[in-house]
């Protein structure tokens, strides 16, 4: 592996909106797996990718019951990148923008997820190697 770098990234796509979300948390992966240093600023309706209530749902249509259908659950994937991040060494820091969970209701995130403000990614872009914001539409 090359130097390990410090990488940060900015969310803002609520889950299951677009692809977008799926590309920036392989993203996440992939930078995590290279042993590289991660921030996550999420942001507008990404504050909900960590939220900890999410449940599995039956897919009546397809006629599979919840454990049947395996509907894959944003707040799993933090999970496993988090746990990624421990087994690999690196150091992955989620902040979710304090007021956008307050606006939408999901203060409750997996374990470590934290509330910041968007001054934390200011400071985390200024200190990184590199920072990709990956915006709405």
């Amino acid at each position: 592996m090359s130097e390990k770098k410090t990488l940060t990234f900015s969310l803002m796509d609520a889950p299951f909106e677009n692809a977008r979300t799926t590309t920036a948390l392989r993203l996440i992966d992939t930078a995590v797996r290279r042993g590289h240093n991660v921030n996550v600023f999420a942001y507008e309706g990404a504050v909900c990718l960590p939220f900890s209530k999410q449940a599995a749902h039956p897919n009546k249509v397809h006629g599979c019951e919840a454990d049947e259908w395996n509907h894959p659950l944003p707040k799993d994937w933090v999970t496993e990148i988090m746990k990624l991040a421990e087994k690999t060494g690196s150091k992955l820091d989620w902040i979710n923008c304090g007021l956008c969970v307050d606006e939408r209701g999901v203060a409750e995130s997996v374990a470590g997820v934290r509330r910041g403000t968007p001054g934390d990614l200011v400071n985390w872009a200024n200190a990184s190697d590199n920072t990709l914001v990956i915006p709405t539409k």
